[in-house]
């Protein structure tokens, strides 16, 4: 249930509208690295151009007025201008080739590009950053039905009139009495909109419409040789008297209908566990009911419930039970209505795992994703079916739990959950049973915030129902059913699987990885190029007081390597061996320390062939020099020769980037990618076009096609010294240990750090907008009480004083005051549950029995107050007693 927020005059509405715009954050983890590195870079470049523009002014005056003794003309001012003008240029160009404006971008074209592709990968991606997120997932909590199972329910075995029939009975051997009680209760107690409707093609399947646990029974009384079709056509739904709906807390779905004498018959399906706790009478197998006590029942669930389950079966128990005409029940007392059943069979439906899903789990176990079971099943049907997904295997040391014994080990004596608790059960946790969507929420959130490894976990969920809201929100990422999934799961979720296939989440896995390893690369490539433009500009202009890449060709440069190099290296397709490495966490370096060994090797080469080509590159080509040229000489050939074979140099270290983890064959599937190979070779036609064509406007002179081969020459060399680079062994550069690493502080600004610190689990903040009036009640009513407390502290002095609940989380999660409303009140426990709860009221327990087993299976709403408290701080017939009573 949504709570929609209170508008009050003391600034709600402003309140609703910060955090109502405060929805997940837009920017990515890998976005606020990438801009807070751009914006780091961009600070040095700043500096490297002041400099520049600085020691040239200086270099220029010096010579001018100091050294040459010259005097400053009027006439001659305007010649000194542009000289001026000239070096602001020169700096301006450092600054434009420094800042790597294309970081953020090629994160939008990678993410972008990815999220196209997924689409046909049966993810529909809602948020750009959860394709990333995927990339760094280390653990997954599935669902069951419809994700690891086809969801085609078959009833397979059943327990009719005392006999266990391992396959569908023959319906002669069923007492006609039974078959007719056993029709009316599946047609009548169901969905009108479920049907088994005949196949669309010859040869298939029938088709299951709605509730699939439905149409497995459906289906089994067609296979019984009945028709469940008249049944409802006499008794129509809205004859129908009473209906106790489904839900995950009750576990059983209840219909009542008026017989022709007046009376009243209910028929009830739900968990078989559940609903035979409530039965004290089964039919045997002349369909008459006898008694059934509670040790028929466990011995019922020995050799017939468990079997099944271990046969990874779902088991349902079909019962009903007779009201008199007069005098009417009370309808809305379920804990009398809801009990007294008489049982007509339990039949065991199997839900087949898809035939991908093995693998699939597979894949993800050796990527170093944990995958985790949630699911409402028996734990002997969860058991059987992670052992046949492979979530499980035997011999490893690993948890099944219920959702009773989960709450039981994380919860302390007075009901509140522990972190700590939390730590020592999830790492081995592997399979949660009959659990509730509240569960599923705490599982994800403990998990989420545990710090219990080094690397912070990264979880993925998936969900189809309403209640799965609050999980999905508070996952990393949220995978919500396309098919069976409800609005309310696809409005809280990040991906939607078009399929409801869990194979499709290793695609995401894959995708996700794959925009990392395409950020790195382009991260690779640009800053090589950034790092040798930057220092070529700076040396040459202060040592010939030109630049030898003039300001347009440092434009040409600087598209190249933010545009055309994102598109090209931030568009590669993914690949398997993607699954073959553990996740890199959120707080992986940007820069790794092979990147910074390429980055800084490849510099390396292009600066020594640059500074040779300046300095001795006329007698090389037997041409004439570029450097000391008059303000406005036409291009030369020298320097035109050093702009072209930096470019051939920068279009070959693009097809170095390709690789970051130090990989030998850089062509390796770069056929795979026809962007990559289009853009590196209109660069190259442009850049003839340019070399060629440009003159004054690119300052580029033609060049022959001897100097032509040799600058191709050279940057060929370029996939030759990345070889050489490949085979230095990494670890011995141990001054690269901490490259690019960025201390957990620093990767994140303190303004998103702030952001995090707002973005509250969605449920709970929801759930206190709904509440803000009633805590500001309980807070004026707690001053009152401290006030009173004041006046009587000389009366109760050495006493333990009781404690304080400032806090709102203490005040929720106290077991006195916790108030379930989402629970129902009716009996899911047995008889010997309800002998100890008489116990406990006469013995007056302390908190840690009354809280022995906090279940949202096990228990109903509790209302109790915690009497040994209160009697510390008041005596029982003071108004202050009964006033933190009513509390």
């Amino acid at each position: 249930m949504e709570m929609q927020p209170l508008k009050s005059a003391e600034g709600g509405d402003a309140d609703d509208k910060k955090k109502a715009n405060m929805h997940k954050k837009e920017k990515s983890v890998l976005q606020g690295k990438l801009t807070k590195l751009a914006v780091q870079i961009g600070k040095a470049g700043l500096v490297m151009s002041a400099i520049t523009v600085i020691i040239l002014v200086l270099y220029f005056t010096v010579d001018t007025f100091v050294v040459n003794k010259k005097p400053w003309l009027p006439e001659c001012t305007p010649v000194y201008v542009q000289y001026f003008v000239k070096f602001f240029i020169i700096g301006v160009t450092v600054l434009v080739v420094a800042v790597p404006e294309g970081l953020p971008l090629a994160v939008t074209i990678s993410l972008a590009y990815s999220v196209k592709k997924m689409m046909k990968d049966n993810n529909l991606v809602r948020h750009l950053d959860a394709c990333e997120t995927m990339g760094n997932a280390t653990a997954i909590c599935s669902d069951k039905t419809g994700t690891l199972t086809t969801n085609r329910m078959t009833v397979v075995q059943a327990y009719v009139g005392d006999v266990h029939y391992k396959e569908i009975p023959d319906p002669s051997s069923i007492n006609v009495k039974t078959m007719e009680l056993l029709v009316n209760a599946i047609a009548i107690n169901s969905a009108y909109t479920t049907k088994i409707l005949p196949p669309e093609k010859e040869g298939a399947l029938p088709r299951q419409v709605g509730n699939k646990t439905e149409c497995g029974l459906l289906g089994f009384v067609l296979d019984l040789k009945q028709d469940y079709e008249p049944v409802r056509s006499q008794m129509p739904e809205e004859k129908l008297y009473k209906v106790y709906t489904f839900n995950s807390v009750r576990k059983s779905m209840s219909t009542v209908i008026k017989l022709p004498d007046e009376s009243f018959r209910m028929y009830s399906k739900g968990a078989s566990e559940i609903v035979l706790k409530k039965c004290c009478k089964i039919l045997n197998g002349s369909g008459e009911p006898r008694v059934f006590r509670p040790r028929d029942r466990d011995e019922m669930v020995k050799k017939v419930i468990e079997p099944m389950a271990c046969d990874g079966l779902r088991t349902i128990c079909v019962a009903y039970r007779d009201f008199p005409s007069s005098p009417e029940p009370d309808w809305d007392n379920e804990n009398d209505i809801l009990n007294d059943l008489t049982c007509i069979c339990v039949v065991g439906i199997e839900d087949p795992v898809r035939p991908e899903v093995p693998e699939a789990i597979r894949k993800c176990q050796r990527a170093g994703i944990t995958v985790r079971m949630v699911t409402g099943d028996n734990i002997n049907t969860a058991r059987a079916i992670a052992i046949k997904c492979g979530i499980i295997h035997p011999g490893e040391d690993f948890l099944c739990l219920e959702g009773k014994e989960f709450n039981r080990r994380i919860r302390n004596e007075k009901g509140e959950i522990e972190q700590e608790r939390i730590d020592k059960i999830w790492p081995k946790l592997r399979v949660l049973a009959r659990s509730s969507p509240t569960d599923k929420h705490t599982l994800v959130k403990g998990i989420i915030d545990s710090t219990h490894t080094e690397q912070r976990q990264v979880v993925a969920v998936t969900g189809d129902g309403t209640n799965d809201g609050p999980a999905l929100k508070k996952a990393d990422v949220g995978f919500a059913m396309g098919i069976a999934g409800t609005d309310v799961a696809k409005e809280a979720s990040d991906i939607i699987l078009t399929d409801d296939n869990f194979s499709s989440i290793v695609k995401a896995v894959m995708w996700g990885r794959n925009v990392y390893d395409s950020i790195s690369k382009f991260l690779q490539f640009q800053l090589t190029v950034n790092v040798v433009a930057v220092i070529v500009a700076f040396t040459g202009a202060c040592i010939t007081q030109d630049s030898p890449l003039k300001a347009v060709q440092m434009l040409w440069v600087n598209l190249i390597m933010d545009t055309f190099a994102s598109l090209a290296l931030a568009t590669e397709p993914p690949t398997e061996t993607l699954l073959l490495r553990k996740p890199y966490g959120r707080n992986k370096p940007l820069i790794s320390r092979t990147m910074m060994k390429n980055i800084l090797g490849h510099a390396v080469y292009q600066l020594t062939l640059i500074f040779t080509l300046l300095f001795v590159g006329e007698k090389m080509f037997q041409i004439d020099s570029g450097r000391n040229a008059p303000l406005h000489s036409p291009p030369s050939e020298h320097y035109t020769i050093i702009f072209n074979t930096f470019v051939m140099m920068q279009l070959f270290n693009e097809i170095n980037a390709r690789k970051i983890h130090g990989e030998r064959n850089v062509f390796d599937g770069i056929f795979r990618n026809p962007i990559f190979c289009t853009i590196v070779l209109g660069t190259f036609a442009i850049q003839i076009v340019i070399v060629q064509f440009g003159g004054k406007p690119f300052s580029c002179s033609p060049l022959q096609l001897d100097q032509w081969m040799w600058c191709i020459f050279i940057g060929l060399g370029e996939l030759v010294w990345g070889q050489v680079i490949a085979t230095i062994p990494t670890s011995r550069l141990k001054f690269l240990k901490e490259a690019g690493r960025l201390t957990q502080k620093e990767e994140i600004p303190e303004e998103e750090l702030n952001e995090d610190v707002e973005e509250i689990d969605h449920a709970e903040r929801e759930l206190r907008r709904g509440q803000i009036l009633w805590f500001r009640g309980l807070n004026r009513i707690q001053t009152q009480i401290r006030v009173v407390k004041a006046f009587r502290s000389s009366l109760y002095e050495g006493l333990e004083k009781p404690e304080s609940r400032t806090s709102i989380h203490n005040f929720m999660a106290h077991p006195e005051f916790r108030i379930e409303d989402s629970q129902p009140h009716i009996p899911l426990i047995d008889d010997t549950d309800l002998e100890e709860d008489a116990a406990l009221k006469q013995n007056s327990s302390p908190p840690s029995s009354l809280n022995k087993n906090n279940s949202a299976i096990d228990s109903g709403i509790n209302l109790t107050t915690d009497t040994s408290k209160s009697a510390t701080s008041s005596s029982p017939g003071s108004p202050i007693h009964s006033l933190e009573t009513s509390l």
